[in-house]
């Protein structure tokens, strides 16, 4: 259990907290009626491939997101949820955004009446 979340299980998925779960069951809706498509649920993003150096092997860098998916306009859309953002995630955004110009990350929170995006 991360940062307090409570795992939450919705179509036999089990979901990190609460407010993925509740992300999940909204975007399912959304695609249901063709607001976006493409829906995938821990989409992986390799931020910086493997490498050995001086006979030392390093391991890839990866970033896995919440929800990858298209919007009604056919932009992909990463989506993560968060609750506070570390700065491992920080770093990890700016190699993201730097390797995939393309794909539009939105962070979010869930707020009382909806989400917010929080950059």
């Amino acid at each position: 259990m991360k940062y307090k979340n409570t795992p939450t299980v919705i179509d036999g998925i089990t979901f990190d907290s609460k407010a993925e779960a509740e992300r999940y069951q909204e975007l399912t809706i959304m695609e249901k009626t063709g607001i976006i498509s493409d829906l995938v649920l821990q989409p992986v993003f390799c931020l910086q491939e493997s490498f050995k150096k001086n006979g030392k092997h390093y391991r890839a860098i990866s970033y896995v997101a919440d929800f990858q998916y298209k919007d009604s306009d056919g932009i992909k859309v990463v989506e993560d949820i968060k609750g506070m953002t570390t700065k491992v995630f920080l770093l990890k955004r700016k190699l993201f955004e730097a390797k995939y110009p393309e794909l539009e990350l939105n962070v979010i929170k869930r707020v009382r009446d909806g989400w917010k995006n929080i950059g």
